[in-house]
């Protein structure tokens, strides 16, 4: 970021604040006439010593002494002159120097001289490795840097100066020499810097790196920042004959700093968080007021932002929606000077600097903004124009916004109030910010594509809206232990089953994040269709079995951490109609059962061993719930803790449920707000349902005789318990369900008794008016009907084909000593 001239200066900042140099004035004749205390130490002489000899007897070799008269001729036109060279020592020995002569002018329009010694070994030394001394011009102070030198008398008024000194403080020659600082330069800057020189007239010891603004007249504006020394000069009797300034202009080593401290702290306040939205005005503030007045932060469509992709929103006025704003920020209350609020799209027009920095990926700048008439913004953007003029804004940078190859947008930053263009420098240091910023805004922008891909997943992998239907009240809650994306490897389910009963599901996979979500989908999946088929809870469990081994088998070798799949899981089947649970567990922890009065148990049921092992077969377990009580199913992260018996979480579990008074919602979070460990370490699940019973005039069944002459009295016992129900616009329709399945049963039933057939064989019909009205047909057999589209010759084939259309699904399943065959007819709302 910074420039060389930067390095020189800041150089000679640090020999000056390391080193304090030697100072002796000569005249035109090189004629000693001023030494400072600081070149007594140095080479040992007195002023009493050195004033009124010739300063050349101080250098030991007589080349020494001809490249100085040499380069004194030089420096007449140069002004400045410096070398090493070799000093005698009051004791005899010689001293290594550099010395750096610069010229003086006066009201007497002689040159006279200024000489600083520096000890060569007090100077960064130059590497080791190198084998030839470096040039003049790399060496650090006092080579030909621009050193601004002042000789004052007594009365402190000016009698000497170099020509640097009037280019770094802006005061002329002749309104300086002959004058007092204050009087040249009137101000409190002046008079401070004036009690300094007091202090070291008086006292003999140096003032060293005495920071000031350039002092320039008032309706100048400066922002130059100099560093200057001072040293007493004394004469031959030892009495002070004046004093000595060195300065250096350190404004830009300053500014380097204040852009190291900003970088800084741009590192400690941009990407704070994980949020877009966030780190963009956080790019935005730090910038103003330090760099800019105004800055906006926008960014292109490859970070997706608000509800609507830019691409459908369509052009605006010839302008086209290439950005949405994300940081705003400004020295003036409320941005007057955006056209767009944060989140809103921002239309610029098609050839503008905006759009050709997205292209080229390079900035622009533009330290004078051009907002005369005929430039793009009038053709194509007056708006934009007006808002320029409006709040005088005459100098612009747009920076773009690199990340992983691509432009995610740009930042702009104009200014306004502050005078100053912005320099190469402003611009070098807005590619800094705005580098690391980028670096929080793609991590940002993964984040939320990542939690975005992840909350899909999960509202795919989850219950919409998870309903018990006739059968249950449910209430649940999900927390993963991953809260960085949101889903993990617990999964549960609420299915709804023919005959208004009701699957729940709890299931854990073994692991956290994506990779245990995605093995919980494939098992939900799975489950959901096995619940379909209307299989017993044990046999549901061993075909899951079977199915995580062989996915287990099917998955890469390559990748070992994918390839293990281990699961538990209970699952629970509820009969409203005669309030009875069937459950069958694989490797899963008890549910517990709250009875009305909030006394809770949990059940003994076979554990089973957990999914994917193939080990020994499941059991199911079949319980009488009274109406109303609470069924809990749940994952073991809620009741484990790594300090506790899994006994101690499970009688937690029992204290946190037994509160009969609350909804079950509100049990439901009050029991994960207590039992949840902090920080999570597992993933948590709850489902609780409250069961429900059909009451009895709910529930119509009858037992026929297998024997085709009871249809036609089945049908007419259908259409009668229709009418008590008010379902009297269904009577048709059930009518000819009821007979075709109770004909197809018959059918088989006597079909299958291979002549062994008697009297006791009989047919079962249930009607269940629930959330729908659902047939079923029982009998003894274990065969089950396919649909068959018939051809126009067929006889036979088309009884399962009209119920398909006659009912809103229909299936069947098996029970014991036999299977059974239903039909579900949607029922109105008012039904």
């Amino acid at each position: 970021m910074g420039s060389s001239a930067e390095t020189a200066v800041s150089d000679a900042q640090t020999a000056i604040e390391t080193v304090c140099p030697a100072i002796a004035l000569l005249d035109a004749q090189g004629t000693v006439v001023g030494w400072s205390q600081a070149a007594q130490r140095l080479v040992g002489y007195s002023a009493a010593e050195v004033v009124g000899r010739s300063a050349g007897v101080l250098l030991v070799a007589a080349d020494d002494r001809a490249k100085a008269s040499q380069a004194a001729q030089k420096s007449t036109l140069w002004g400045r002159w410096s070398d090493l060279a070799q000093v005698r020592h009051r004791d005899g020995r010689s001293i290594d120097v550099r010395l750096c002569v610069s010229s003086l002018s006066g009201q007497d329009g002689r040159d006279w001289w200024v000489v600083c010694a520096t000890d060569k070994a007090l100077l960064p030394a130059w590497p080791a490795e190198a084998t030839v001394e470096p040039p003049l011009a790399t060496l650090p102070l006092p080579s030909r840097l621009p050193i601004g030198v002042v000789i004052r008398d007594t009365h402190l008024r000016c009698i000497r100066v170099n020509d640097t000194q009037g280019s770094k403080d802006g005061i002329p020659l002749p309104q300086r020499l002959g004058r007092r600082l204050t009087e040249a330069a009137p101000g409190t800057g002046a008079e401070t810097l004036e009690a300094v020189m007091h202090q070291v007239l008086e006292s003999g010891d140096p003032a060293m790196d005495v920071d000031y603004q350039a002092l320039l007249p008032a309706n100048v504006r400066s922002n130059r920042i100099l560093t200057a020394s001072f040293f007493r000069l004394d004469d031959a009797q030892g009495r002070a004959l004046g004093l000595c300034s060195v300065s250096v202009d350190v404004t830009d080593s300053l500014r380097a700093r204040e852009r190291l401290a900003t970088l800084g702290e741009a590192i400690r306040r941009i990407g704070t968080t994980l949020d877009v939205m966030q780190t963009a005005q956080e790019l935005a503030a730090l910038a103003v007021p330090f760099l800019a007045d105004y800055t906006t932060v926008d960014l292109a469509e490859v970070v997706p932002l608000g509800e609507e992709p830019l691409t459908h929103l369509g052009p605006q006025d010839g302008r086209i929606p290439a950005f949405r704003r994300a940081g705003l920020a400004s020295i003036h209350p409320g941005t007057p000077e955006s056209l767009f609020a944060r989140g809103e799209p921002v239309f610029v027009p098609p050839t503008s600097p905006f759009t050709g920095v997205l292209r080229s990926g390079k900035s622009h700048f533009e330290p004078m903004l051009d907002t005369s008439p005929g430039t793009w913004l009038d053709h194509h953007d007056p708006a934009r124009a007006q808002k320029i003029r409006e709040h005088t804004m005459h100098s612009l940078m747009v920076v773009p916004i690199h990340a992983r190859g691509a432009v995610l947008g740009v930042a702009v930053f104009a200014r306004t109030k502050d005078p100053r263009p912005f320099e190469e420098d402003d611009l070098l240091l807005a590619e800094e910010l705005v580098s690391w910023a980028a670096l929080a805004l793609d991590n940002a922008r993964q984040y939320a594509r990542e939690r975005s891909a992840a909350l899909a997943l999960q509202r795919l992998l989850h219950p919409h809206r998870p309903t018990g239907g006739s059968a249950a009240d449910v209430a649940w809650r999900y927390l993963p232990a991953d809260s960085h994306h949101g889903i993990g490897g617990d999964w549960f389910d609420v299915i709804p089953l023919s005959g208004a009963r009701l699957a729940l599901v709890v299931g854990d996979v073994v692991g956290h994040g994506i990779n245990a979500a995605a093995k919980m989908g494939q098992l939900r999946t799975a489950m959901r269709t096995l619940a379909d088929m209307d299989m017993p809870p044990d046999e549901v469990l061993s075909r899951l079995d079977e199915q995580v081994i062989r996915l287990t088998e099917a998955e890469d070798p390559r990748h070992p951490a994918t390839t293990t799949m281990a699961a538990t899981c209970l699952y629970a089947v509820y009969d409203p109609v005669t309030r009875t649970c069937t459950m069958a567990r694989a490797g899963h922890p008890p549910p517990a059962i709250i009875d009305p009065y909030g006394h809770v148990t949990f059940p003994d049921l076979p554990t089973g061993a957990p999914l994917g092992l193939g080990l020994v077969p499941f059991e199911s377990a079949t319980l009488e719930l009274a109406e109303g009580s609470v069924l809990a199913l749940y994952t073991d992260g809620l009741i484990e803790a790594r300090d506790q018996d899994i006994s101690a979480g499970m009688n937690r579990l029992r204290a946190a449920l037994a509160q009969p008074d609350l909804t079950l919602d509100d049990l439901c979070s009050s029991t994960v707000d207590t039992l949840r460990a902090k920080p999570p370490s597992d993933d948590v699940t709850l489902l609780l349902a409250r069961t429900r019973s059909l009451s009895a005039d709910q529930v119509a069944s009858w037992q026929f005789p297998s024997d085709p002459a009871v249809v036609s009295r089945a049908r007419t016992l259908a259409a009668r318990q229709l009418t008590q129900w008010g379902l009297e616009h269904l009577a048709e329709s059930t009518e000819l369900i009821v007979s075709e399945l109770l004909t197809n049963a018959i059918i088989h039933s006597n079909g299958d008794c291979n002549g062994d057939c008697n009297s006791d064989r009989t047919i079962g019909l249930r009607l269940i008016r629930h959330e729908m009205l659902t047939c079923e047909v029982f009998d003894a057999t274990h065969s089950h009907p396919l649909v068959r589209r018939p051809r126009t010759t067929d006889e036979h084939g088309r009884g399962l084909f009209l119920v398909t259309q006659l009912s809103r699904r229909w299936g069947t399943r098996d029970v014991p000593d036999g299977k059974l065959i239903w039909a579900d007819q949607q029922l109105p709302p008012s039904a």
